[in-house]
């Protein structure tokens, strides 16, 4: 049975589509008033991306302006989601695993955190550790856990919806992975359990 946890925060505890406009709104608004030196189908693009990829990869992929790129890491290391956010409609499989339970997740610290206060989740984690992409990335975080708290690989199951994220770092550590994937986006990506929702998560962790 496992009864550790690490779980990624966006599209897995929450989906931000749904709180697209919390979320987003104000950030879309400060982009368009730069000159990010992409064409106006490119940035469609990249908003979209936005809701499922960290903002550092995107810029990158897209090729943001090197010279706004300080402006906008400003920006976006000081800002924080203020409007409450509603956390997935499958939460409570994660809500009622028995265990420890830490959120892992990849952004700018004052946001993500911010995100947790929102979804008025912070009761339900032991704790929350948000990784910075630009310096490290989340196997790191998931070694020094293990370190930290001196846990059992055996006893972790790690719940993400990134295929080449948490899921890929939580396989190559040799630890038990659930690949939440609702829109089928990773068909071919490995993963120990996988489901299109949460349902499966108790059987996956021992605990059905």
């Amino acid at each position: 049975m496992k009864r550790i946890f690490f779980i990624d925060l966006d599209n897995t505890i929450y989906f931000t589509k749904p709180n697209e406009e919390q979320l987003m709104g104000e950030l879309y608004r400060f982009l368009e008033s730069m000159d990010l030196g992409i064409s106006k189908d490119d940035f469609q693009l990249a908003k979209q991306e936005m809701l499922k990829t960290p903002f550092l990869k995107v810029a990158k992929k897209y090729g943001f302006k090197e010279e706004v790129m300080p402006d906008l890491i400003s920006y976006l290391q000081n800002r924080e989601v203020t409007r409450p956010l509603k956390p997935g409609d499958d939460y409570h499989h994660i809500k009622s695993l028995i265990g420890r339970k830490f959120i892992v997740t990849a952004g700018f610290p004052k946001q993500q955190l911010s995100k947790v206060k929102m979804l008025g989740i912070a009761d339900d984690f032991e704790e929350v550790h948000v990784v910075d992409v630009s310096i490290a990335d989340k196997k790191k975080t998931f070694e020094k856990l293990i370190h930290q708290h001196h846990l059992d690989k055996n006893d972790i199951l790690i719940i993400g919806d990134d295929a080449e994220s948490e899921i890929k770092f939580g396989l190559e550590l040799g630890i038990s992975t659930f690949l939440l994937d609702p829109e089928n986006l990773h068909p071919n990506a490995e993963s120990t359990f996988r489901g299109n929702d949460l349902s499966g998560l108790h059987a996956a962790a021992g605990q059905a």
